[in-house]
């Protein structure tokens, strides 16, 4: 396998395969477990791009921690970075176990349509691991259109008359929030569902619920969230439903509308981003595998002793 086909990373069966090649028998038998639980490379991968009408395009990048029980921090620098440079930044620090799609995006100007940007991600004494971010793969090609039963992303926002963003791409705050060690601070995020649906399909009688979940993007130490005052009562679910309890970085909006609120504390000071997920993946069309249908809201905090 050539070097340029090793570090499209994307295709994470053909990464995983040169990977294990090069590992120690003992490594090996490691990372051929589907759940390992620690000592795994994080591995960068490309959702798709956005065809931009101004000619620009945007990529989504999500990841792979494939340690089943070890989260992972990777400080932006040498072992963390995009090129160009002047694309760097966004890149998640703080990686969670699993599969997480869609976390950031970067937006490429209609100068530089035809070039590609690259993540690069090194974790411990793994080699460097990097997937390119590009537009015009039609099978990479990512598009905003609702889906067959209406679902669309939610829109979000921080606060009333602030900028409303959906879709991946979502919206980074203006305000730089301030906390202290140990002092827990109220995070706030207000959305809704745009999406057209059926009346007359039983599936769709009654809103379908968003989801708000909060996550350490980026951040020197361990971020708590606990629920707020106003975070309402779990709905029981219908009778035959299976479903996972309510998260404690999570509040469920039955209305598909409404505010949400968290309380978050920081465990070190230091400079935090937090990403904020608002999804309706409880209607049928709607699943992060289609890369549908959800928004990231950012909100930078700095956090003193």
């Amino acid at each position: 396998m050539n070097k340029k086909n090793r570090t499209v990373v994307g295709l994470a069966l053909g990464l995983f395969l040169v990977v294990a090649s090069t590992m120690p028998i003992q490594a090996q038998d490691r990372a051929l477990r589907l759940n390992a639980p620690f000592g795994l490379p994080v591995i960068p991968i490309m959702e798709g791009a956005y065809d931009n009408d101004d000619g620009s395009f945007t990529v989504s990048f999500g990841y792979h921690n494939r340690n089943s029980g070890q989260t992972l921090d990777i400080p932006l620098g040498p072992n963390n970075y995009i090129e160009p440079a002047q694309f760097d930044g966004m890149q998640p620090t703080h990686f969670e176990v699993d599969r997480q799609t869609g976390v950031f995006t970067v937006t490429v100007p209609a100068a530089m349509h035809d070039q590609s940007i690259w993540w690069h991600i090194k974790t411990g004494d793994h080699e460097i691991l990097k997937v390119p971010g590009r537009i015009g793969k039609m099978g990479y090609t990512l598009d905003k259109t609702p889906r067959p039963q209406g679902s669309l992303s939610p829109i979000a926002w921080f606060e009333e008359g602030g900028e409303k963003g959906a879709d991946p791409i979502g919206v980074m705050s203006d305000k730089v929030l301030a906390a202290k060690v140990d002092t827990a601070i109220v995070l706030t995020a207000h959305t809704e569902d745009p999406s057209v649906r059926d009346p007359n399909d039983p599936r769709y009688a009654k809103p379908v619920p968003l989801r708000v979940s909060w996550w350490r993007h980026q951040g020197p130490g361990e971020v708590a969230f606990t629920a707020h005052e106003s975070t309402p009562e779990p709905t029981p679910p219908e009778p035959g439903v299976r479903r996972k309890p309510p998260q404690p970085n999570e509040v469920s909006l039955v209305d598909g509308k409404g505010t949400a609120n968290i309380y978050a504390t920081f465990s070190e000071p230091g400079d935090y981003m937090i990403r904020t997920q608002i999804d309706n993946w409880d209607a049928s069309d709607s699943t992060e595998g289609d890369q549908c249908c959800w928004t990231n809201l950012y909100q930078k905090v700095t956090v003193s002793q």
